[in-house]
């Protein structure tokens, strides 16, 4: 049986993963991409497959349903967000799918306090300094006492959350999914987004949904503390990017650590390349070798299942 591979950090182990499938009867086909297909490439190439890992690709009705009418049988998303997925559609076709939840929860947390540490000493802003010969000193902030709104409390908010108090940073949690303090000692939690106007540090971790799409907005933006720091290792829209990108222009929010946004690659053109507060990432913050191998393994696994069945 042939298995799509559209995930590109999977994609970029796939050597190593390669020979196990073949082993149990199945070949895995790289895709070519980067980031993502688009719908109209995955309507031509899902067809032809029997089953389909999935990246962050549109994997929308349209998609399924030209997958059911040739060889697709089953299909596994590549880690834990699946707003991307139709599942619904999924399930009036008849086609089995999953996801491999709960894989990347301390790899995604290193991410975000790397970017509150790098925020909050300027790290990536000196570096640069010393590549074009300078020499700079700016002054910092102190972690300790400093106050993180915590947007998830999953796998990966609670991981934040683990690592962040060990700095001494108090953390307003916020998750109506989860109504505990997940057994952590400096976590509040609160409904948002009540005591926004408290943090110094707003980060996201959370899944993206119907309902928290743009919850970052113009509206939440004007009350947050003056020089708040924003970092998103979770999903670009849950950001309102023209409001903080106006916000950042002001000045009311100091920086922002992002590791996504609203399209991905980062436009060439996008405000935010022309300011040097701010940290990016490739969305990337899941990809170590060992994440992606434990999540690779799920996949297939999970996958086979299906196809075995």
């Amino acid at each position: 049986m042939k298995i799509l591979v559209t995930c590109p950090p999977m994609l970029g182990m796939i050597d190593e993963f390669i020979p196990e499938a073949a082993r149990l009867g199945f070949e895995l086909v790289s895709a070519k991409v980067t980031q993502t297909l688009s719908v109209e490439e995955l309507i031509e190439l899902v067809p032809q497959y029997d089953g389909w890992i999935i990246g962050d690709d549109p994997a929308t009705r349209r998609v399924f349903e030209a997958g059911k009418a040739g060889g697709l049988k089953a299909a596994v998303k590549w880690g834990i967000g699946v707003d991307n997925v139709d599942f619904a559609a999924c399930k009036d076709l008849g086609i089995p799918i999953t996801n491999t939840p709960n894989m990347f929860g301390g790899e995604v947390a290193d991410v975000a306090v790397g970017y509150v540490i790098g925020l909050a000493r300027q790290l990536f802003l000196i570096d640069r300094g010393i590549r074009n010969g300078e020499w700079p000193k700016p002054a910092g902030m102190s972690l300790a006492g400093k106050h993180v709104a915590l947007v998830g409390f999953g796998d990966i908010g609670r991981n934040v959350a683990k690592r962040l108090t060990a700095f001494d940073m108090p953390i307003i949690a916020y998750d109506p999914g989860n109504s505990d303090e997940g057994g952590i000692a400096g976590v509040e939690r609160a409904a948002w987004p009540e005591r926004i106007e408290e943090a110094d540090f707003i980060v996201f971790s959370c899944s993206l949904n119907t309902h928290n799409h743009h919850m970052l907005s113009a509206e939440i933006l004007a009350k947050v503390k003056p020089g708040v720091q924003v970092v998103n290792v979770a999903r670009g829209p849950l950001i309102d990017e023209p409001a903080l990108i106006a916000a950042l222009e002001s000045g009311n929010v100091a920086a922002a650590a992002l590791d996504v946004f609203e399209a991905e690659p980062l436009s060439v053109d996008s405000p935010l390349r022309g300011m040097p507060q701010c940290i990016f990432g490739s969305h990337n913050g899941s990809n170590t070798r060992d994440a992606v191998r434990r999540a690779s393994q799920q996949a297939m696994e999970r996958l086979f299942g299906f196809l075995e069945n």
